[in-house]
């Protein structure tokens, strides 16, 4: 079972912080690793954006990760991934069997990368059947892994590569989307719009914008993101500044001026209504609500 539900935050002192940990050139020649659980390096348990893609895949018991505002909790068999850019840090797990994926995004192939930039912030955790291939695929893998000194061995790792993330991918998608949505002209439509979106949204506010990048009517765009995602254009677009805004204001000591104008806001007043009418609170509320997490 997945669940996501809202942070508890700890009792901790504060610790300001001028930039969010970045988590960089990790990985060894072969871009990508496999890590059984429990033998997590104590780094991923810190608050870190990284360069690369990171799987969680749950066989049996129970695991959780602070994943941008949101504990999300896996038990039984679950697959979560965690993209580039996301704030995160590892939590806990009980009893638990599985394994962290690390793979850098140049390995992933285009097809699945536009799945995973679908479902970001949308569908990022799903569980899965016990018999899933998954669990008999990745040890196979890590084994392959292992003894790579072959000079055939850079080909079967971006085989494999492509293979298990195609297994993850089918575990996102199943039961959500028909294979003809997923290839289809809207849901290209909406894909680039987000993708836009995740690249332009400090300069670029409004759905009109988008719509004119695409080649599209307004009204038009908002239709398609509507009945693909569930939620309107504009939704995508505020999301993304708000999320931001709250990674700033949480983990860095940024002033909220700063962060105005770092989001592409001259106006901090404008700034401050926005970020208001979106969570109900002002940032300075928020700031003083979320206390800077301290690196346990």
């Amino acid at each position: 079972m997945t669940k996501f539900i809202l942070f508890k935050w700890p009792n901790v002192s504060v610790m300001a912080k001028s930039t969010i940990l970045l988590h960089k050139n990790e990985l060894d020649s072969t871009g990508i690793e496999i890590c059984p659980m429990g033998e997590l390096d104590e780094s991923v348990q810190k608050v870190h954006r990284d360069e690369h893609f990171m799987f969680v895949i749950l066989e049996d018991g129970y695991s959780s990760l602070e994943l941008d505002f949101r504990t999300v909790e896996l038990s039984g068999t679950s697959v979560l991934y965690v993209a580039p850019g996301q704030v995160h840090r590892y939590i806990k797990n009980e009893d638990c069997k599985g394994w962290f994926v690390f793979v850098e995004t140049a390995l992933i192939p285009k097809t699945y990368l536009e799945i995973f930039n679908t479902y970001l912030n949308s569908n990022q955790a799903v569980s899965i059947e016990k018999n899933d291939d998954l669990f008999s695929f990745i040890p196979v893998f890590d084994s392959v892994l292992a003894n790579w000194a072959s000079p055939f061995q850079n080909n079967l790792i971006n085989s494999f590569t492509d293979s298990l993330m195609g297994l993850v991918v089918r575990a996102l998608i199943k039961n959500r989307h028909s294979e003809k949505t997923i290839g289809g002209q809207k849901y290209k439509t909406v894909l680039h719009f987000k993708q836009l979106v995740q690249i332009n949204y400090k300069k670029l506010k409004q759905v009109k914008e988008y719509a004119l990048e695409l080649h599209i009517t307004p009204l038009y765009l908002n239709e398609v993101v509507k009945e693909i995602t569930g939620f309107s254009a504009s939704h995508w677009i505020q999301q993304e500044i708000i999320l931001e805004s709250q990674r700033l204001l949480y983990y860095t000591d940024m002033d909220i001026k700063q962060i105005a104008f770092e989001l592409g806001y001259d106006d901090y007043a404008y700034f401050s209504r926005f970020f208001k009418k979106n969570t109900g609170h002002t940032a300075s509320e928020f700031r003083k609500s979320k206390p800077l997490f301290v690196q346990l």
